[in-house]
């Protein structure tokens, strides 16, 4: 299921508001419109309007546990530091949660090296 239109809004208000805090730039990842740093994926919009994050570890498990997001399965493997977070009844709600975690996510993706 291709993203609504909202969410492929959002996407693009969240990279304009993050522009500040290092490059950004919006294309396809995995078919999908994401964003990304240079070559790094930072995230990427599934299917159901949920988007998809590079967080590390610890983090990812965390929001995990607090039931804001569930883990990225790709075909039989779950993906680490990927978590996946719904799009909220509220489109406010929706925009401040994906905004702060795509920040976190920016920060995790420029620290890893090459």
């Amino acid at each position: 299921m291709r993203p609504s239109q909202n969410a492929l809004d959002l996407l693009h208000a969240i990279a304009d508001e993050l522009q500040g805090d290092g490059p950004l730039t919006v294309g396809t990842m995995f078919r999908s419109p994401g964003l990304r740093t240079g070559p790094k994926i930072v995230a990427f919009l599934g299917s159901g309007d949920c988007l998809i994050l590079k967080l590390p570890k610890v983090r990812a498990d965390e929001i995990i546990a607090a039931g804001a997001a569930a883990p990225v399965t790709m075909g039989k493997r779950t993906m680490r530091e990927w978590i996946e977070v719904p799009a909220a009844a509220d489109p406010a709600a929706t925009a401040r949660q994906w905004t702060a975690l795509t920040c976190e996510a920016l920060e995790y993706v420029r620290s890893l090296p090459g």
